[in-house]
């Protein structure tokens, strides 16, 4: 049961995908999941067209198992990132952020995977249309920019509407949450908080560790009046901006004050007055682990699930 259609899709061994996490997302973390036989991810992010293409290279160098590159599409490099990716042949591309249409004939040319995240059955109908190869639907509870629908009731609505694979996002971090998704009829999972809080990755110990003493409630949303809600774990950086947000300052003000400060909390370790980009799923992430033990566990308590399951019929 844990063989879905994803994994002949990407040629990868479990249907598990790392999310492509700007500034946390690197060579190294996407890698070791590749190498664990999920699907590694490098996070474009804002970033230059020559330093994914370094990343690329990097990842090439350290795995030979397939691997993707997220593209952030309200990046102003975007463009230039996908030339980079159309250049370089990389299997995969996730993207965020906007609409990738405009590329997936490109892309699909040269073989290229291409699976767009998706808030809405909306979109997911419009990317099939425009010949997505599957679609990751994410739910609410996921870190960083988020839609409003919930994981549970987005991920079944975009199931029934569309016929290409569709792997679940959002509030995912076990087994159980994996064998929750593949009830609700995705073909496999995208984590983001849980591959953070691994050995591999690069992201500033003082990041992990903030996932790590976060509580169930720790992950708020910030934003909204901006239009870009984002999920970030509370800190004195939140609490500054909640405190505008109520003075109903202008969008360009709040976006000064969170300028530059995903980079500050996970390279620098500034988790007070950085952005600590996390889903809610911190609550339950306890310890930081290799990649490989991370995906093996899931996979084994996912596989203890489904049996158990079966012995209840």
């Amino acid at each position: 049961m844990l063989k879905t259609r994803l994994c002949e899709h990407l040629s990868i061994d479990y249907p598990i995908i790392q999310g492509g996490m700007a500034w946390v997302a690197t060579a190294e973390l996407a890698a070791a999941v590749s190498n664990a036989g999920g699907l590694g991810i490098i996070g474009a992010g804002n970033a230059s067209g020559e330093f994914v293409r370094e990343q690329i290279h990097k990842v090439r160098n350290l795995t030979h198992r397939p691997f993707g590159v997220n593209v952030m599409l309200m990046s102003p490099f975007a463009e230039d990132v996908m030339q980079v990716v159309y250049e370089e042949r990389v299997p995969v591309i996730t993207t965020g952020a906007g609409n990738p249409g405009k590329y997936i004939d490109k892309l699909k040319k040269v073989s290229i995977k291409v699976l767009p995240v998706v808030s809405s059955v909306a979109l997911a109908k419009r990317m099939e249309r425009e010949g997505a190869d599957a679609v990751i639907a994410e739910g609410t509870e996921s870190g960083g920019h988020i839609g409003e629908l919930t994981t549970m009731v987005l991920v079944p609505q975009v199931v029934d509407a569309v016929d290409i694979p569709v792997v679940a996002a959002g509030g995912i971090a076990d087994g159980r949450g994996f064998v929750a998704a593949l009830v609700l009829g995705a073909c496999g999972i995208q984590m983001g908080t849980r591959f953070v809080a691994s050995k591999e990755c690069t992201a500033n110990q003082n990041y992990k560790d903030a996932i790590i003493r976060a509580k169930d409630r720790d992950a708020i949303v910030t934003g909204r009046s901006t239009g870009h809600p984002v999920r970030v774990l509370k800190n004195k950086l939140t609490r500054e901006y909640e405190k505008l947000e109520a003075q109903c300052v202008s969008p360009e003000v709040l976006e000064e004050l969170g300028a530059g400060k995903l980079k500050a909390a996970a390279m620098d370790g500034d988790v007070e007055h950085g952005s600590v980009m996390s889903g809610q799923i911190a609550g339950m992430i306890q310890d930081i682990k290799p990649c490989s033990e991370i995906i093996i566990d899931i996979v084994n308590e996912a596989e203890e699930l489904l049996d158990r399951i079966e012995e209840w019929r």
